[in-house]
């Protein structure tokens, strides 16, 4: 069973190494230096740019992934910027889709009226995941290179929040 919660500054360092463990698989996240759990809660859990961030534990309260909805300067606003982290190797079917009903209810009931994700165009699994959570395509930065300098598009895809969300 998936149980969905608000992320608190307590959280900070397990998910700092969930986050971690995603960055160190690669090839699906932007992120790609490790965070500490001080800059995790600084990043995803308050500032200026915060919104919500919704953890998915299990039964025993392991983390199984979270989601995280922020202002981001790249688009309109009143639009929240999202990302969403499942752990590496032990992900139980559900996990996003239960975090992305907290975001999405959370979003409607804060009048955010679309929620955009941007993604790493070889980030097949999260392309895909958005795609399935209704997200549509609106714009591609093209080549956006990584910290070694290979260039990977960016594939921006937008949630229109509505009542029945």
């Amino acid at each position: 069973m998936i149980t969905v919660l608000p992320a608190r500054l307590e959280d900070a360092p397990e998910l700092a190494a969930l986050i971690n463990g995603v960055i160190a698989q690669g090839g699906t996240t932007a992120h790609e230096v490790p965070f500490t759990a001080e800059r995790f809660a600084k990043y995803f859990l308050g500032g200026q740019d915060f919104i919500s961030c919704f953890k998915a534990v299990d039964e025993g309260g392991t983390a199984l992934g979270f989601q995280t909805m922020g202002h981001d300067s790249h688009v309109p606003a009143d639009w929240g910027d999202i990302g969403t982290f499942a752990k590496v190797g032990g992900v139980q079917k559900g996990v996003g889709s239960a975090l992305f009903a907290a975001t999405s209810r959370f979003a409607r009931e804060n009048n955010i009226p679309v929620i955009n994700a941007t993604i790493r165009a070889d980030n097949t699994g999260g392309l895909a995941y958005y795609s399935k959570m209704g997200f549509v395509d609106y714009a591609v930065a093209r080549g956006v290179p990584l910290k070694d300098g290979t260039p990977v598009d960016r594939i921006s895809k937008k949630f229109v929040v509505t009542a029945s969300a």
